[in-house]
């Protein structure tokens, strides 16, 4: 007897020094590749956005020595992509702005024809509810021609934030940390000349809560630079910076979107060295950043298209040397973290 109870006591003590599991030790929901190759020809730099529960791709950037494409793509899950039109009549597609703004879909700015002669920036405003027939609210806009800018919605109008006026010839007076906004997509309104954040293109912006956010990006050429900081604002005009240093690298031709009530950013570029990335970081303040680390994952790349759609987070081409047209989902649970 004296000899089972001391088996007994012994059986028990093990069992409390072993640590229990808990719901951080889950493992995270993985990427699932939805479709190697997406009926679109590879491509990065093109717009996106979901419009009637589908998913949007306008345009893009194939190379620098040819004039961009100008096809409409939607797809409803991911995988079978339906061509809307082939020629959409505006022409300036790569690196252009565009959102879903009062039940229509919009596309603004952006760059056409490369490094070829006649290549020019845009502040065109396009506006369109099927994606084949285009409607152009404005010629000019308020703001100056442009391309990388971030556009989003917030407080019942669209705001332009930054950009550059100048793609592969263009310097740092080229730059903008200008913002502006619209309720119509025909008047624009200055906000601000000089937001506080340093003039830059090819960054992101979100919005959270009672917040707009905007969050790394630079300049490509001819001097490289790129930042990690994060800056908010309740209006436009008054700017506060959340953080100057996010824990992810500083980076250009990033992604971002806003999903399950955090903010993430997602792959990019980054010079010196020439390097892509596949991360996947997320937010819900903007100073304190967490990695999404999985063991399933797309290719490190940059330029490339990201949604939220039915619950699931979507990435869709991009650069991943070559360029792809690959399309990835995540789904995460409704009540995440906090299932975790």
């Amino acid at each position: 007897m004296l000899a089972t109870r001391h088996a007994i006591r012994s059986i028990v003590t093990c069992l409390l020094l072993v640590s229990p599991v808990t719901a951080a030790d889950t493992p995270q929901p993985p990427w699932v590749r939805v479709t190697e190759k997406a009926g679109w020809t590879a491509r990065d730099s093109q717009g996106e956005l979901v419009y009637k529960n589908r998913l949007w791709l306008f345009g893009g950037w194939m190379n620098s020595f040819e004039a961009p494409p100008r096809d409409v793509w939607s797809s409803a899950d991911g995988k079978k992509w339906t061509q809307v039109t082939a020629r959409a009549p505006w022409i300036h597609s790569d690196l252009s702005m565009s959102l879903t703004f009062k039940d229509r879909m919009w596309f603004m700015g952006g760059w056409y024809n490369g490094r070829l002669p006649g290549h020019s920036a845009s502040n065109q405003v396009w506006s369109s509810t099927d994606g084949k027939a285009w409607t152009r609210a404005t010629k000019a806009a308020g703001w100056t021609p442009r391309l990388a800018a971030a556009l989003v919605e917030f407080k019942g109008r669209m705001w332009m934030l930054g950009g550059t006026e100048n793609y592969y010839f263009g310097d740092k007076k080229s730059l903008k940390n200008d913002v502006w906004s619209s309720a119509d997509g025909k008047t624009w309104t200055r906000a601000t000349d000089n937001a506080g954040w340093t003039p830059r293109a090819y960054h992101q912006a979100a919005v959270l809560g009672d917040r707009m956010f905007v969050f790394g990006g630079g300049n490509y050429v001819p001097e490289y630079e790129a930042f990690n900081d994060v800056w908010s604002s309740t209006d436009g005009v008054h700017w506060t910076r959340v953080t100057e240093k996010a824990a992810w690298h500083p980076r250009l031709w990033f992604t971002s979107v806003v999903y399950r009530n955090r903010m993430w950013v997602l792959g990019g570029w980054s010079n010196n060295p020439s390097k892509n990335w596949g991360d996947a970081w997320y937010s819900k303040d903007g100073k304190t950043w967490t990695e999404y680390k999985t063991s399933t994952t797309w290719k490190a790349r940059h330029e490339h298209s990201a949604y939220v759609l039915g619950g699931k987070l979507w990435i869709a081409g991009g650069h991943a040397r070559p360029l792809s047209s690959e399309v990835w989902s995540l789904k995460l649970p409704d009540d995440w973290p906090a299932s975790r």
